[in-house]
């Protein structure tokens, strides 16, 4: 029965949907992707799911083709003018990648390896794409052992990150009330202004029409940079990345391309399945032999984003409070870094004005600060680091 390509397809589905639903449950702190990929592994190591369940249901092969176009969709999420007027989330989290790329080289090759110090580097500084990009190439040059690295640290980053973000913002939140009570507190951004995105997606024109040429267009994007990728020394997710971003800007995409196209969920659906295909040949030993260094990434990682974001926050002359959270967006990213907003200001907030107020005060920092380390920096920080393998 599992030979069918449509039933080996739901049953991982399956497990993709649970994550989902005790994400939504837990408020984010359950990571979808840690369920996924946990349940996959203790099912095909108890023989639930046959070992080549992936091959049987095909539709890996499906995501494999899907990760150039969502690095276009990417590019065309948040435009230059968001990222300008709120360059100081902007700088915080690149201070806090730089630190936490510093330890974690320094630190892993010390007590491990270099390779195992890069297979950990570009999860840690970002997400789901980073640790496909890592995962080719250690597929490309033989280090297939080490794939469970990224993997679980993908896997299982959020669940240190999310809490110790959560407790900085209620400190924070707190203050914040206690300067409303005083008559001082003065609101460091207004949100995120709605009207940015559609004054770029106006700049299209002849890009406004069918759904099919919209999914066209962003094809034809990702076509042109896996190309340059191949004739190039720079990796084509860069190439695709830089695609989504310069044609957002010139008018050459619409904002948000693939939710436009009415394809967004089923892209990252198949790209989640590329990545619980990266443990098919994980064994119980790889994860008992490598859960040290897993380990060991997640806390300088963490430890290092969290400093990161305290030094440059006292540059720019923000509350390190509220700074440090959005350097460790970089180990969950959207949506948990809405959900914590909302949490956060709900919980602390004595009534509903005071609530509208922390939450805007946290959110637009926080989106912007995840959209610069997982969405842009991490494919940057991947692209540039495997090659050095």
């Amino acid at each position: 029965m599992i030979e069918n390509p449509l039933i080996a397809t739901t049953l991982i589905f399956a497990l993709i949907a649970l994550g989902e639903w005790l994400s939504i449950v837990s408020r984010a702190r359950v990571p979808m992707l840690l369920t996924a990929m946990v349940g996959f592994l203790i099912c095909t190591w108890t023989g639930v799911f046959p070992a080549d369940i992936l091959d049987k249901s095909m539709f890996p092969a499906l995501g494999a083709i899907l990760i150039g176009p969502a690095l276009v969709h990417m590019g065309t999420l948040i435009p230059f003018e968001l990222l300008k007027s709120q360059i100081k989330a902007v700088a915080i989290a690149i201070g806090g990648l730089v630190v936490t790329i510093g330890t974690t080289l320094i630190f892993i090759t010390i007590f491990f390896d270099y390779s195992t110090a890069v297979a950990g580097v570009g999860p840690v500084t970002g997400g789901i794409i980073a640790l496909i990009i890592t995962s080719e190439k250690l597929t490309e040059i033989g280090l297939t052992s080490l794939i469970v690295v990224p993997a679980l640290i993908v896997a299982f980053q959020g669940l240190m990150g999310m809490p110790l973000a959560l407790n900085f913002m209620r400190r924070y939140s707190k203050k914040v009330i206690n300067q409303i009570d005083e008559g001082t507190f003065v609101p460091m951004t207004k949100g995120i202004d709605k009207t940015v995105l559609e004054k770029e997606s106006q700049k299209t024109s002849i890009l406004k029409s069918s759904l099919t040429l919209k999914l066209f267009y962003v094809f034809v994007g990702a076509a042109i940079g896996v190309t340059l990728g191949e004739l190039t020394a720079i990796h084509y997710s860069l190439w695709c990345l830089a695609i989504g971003i310069a044609g957002l800007k010139f008018g050459l995409f619409e904002a948000r391309s693939l939710e436009k196209a009415n394809s967004f969920t089923i892209t990252m659906i198949g790209i989640i399945f590329v990545v619980i295909g990266t443990m098919a040949d994980v064994t119980p030993q790889d994860v008992l032999n490598h859960l040290p260094a897993i380990m060991a990434i997640i806390f300088i990682g963490t430890a290092g984003l969290s400093l990161g974001g305290y030094i440059v926050s006292k540059l720019v002359k923000w509350d390190p409070l509220k700074g440090m959270p959005v350097a460790l967006t970089a180990l969950f990213g959207f949506p948990a870094d809405y959900i914590l907003c909302e949490e956060v200001a709900r919980s602390v907030a004595r009534n509903k004005k005071e609530e509208k107020l922390i939450f805007e005060e946290l959110l637009a920092p926080m989106l912007i600060g995840g959209f610069t380390t997982v969405t842009i920096a991490s494919v940057v920080i991947a692209g540039i680091l495997v090659q050095t393998l």
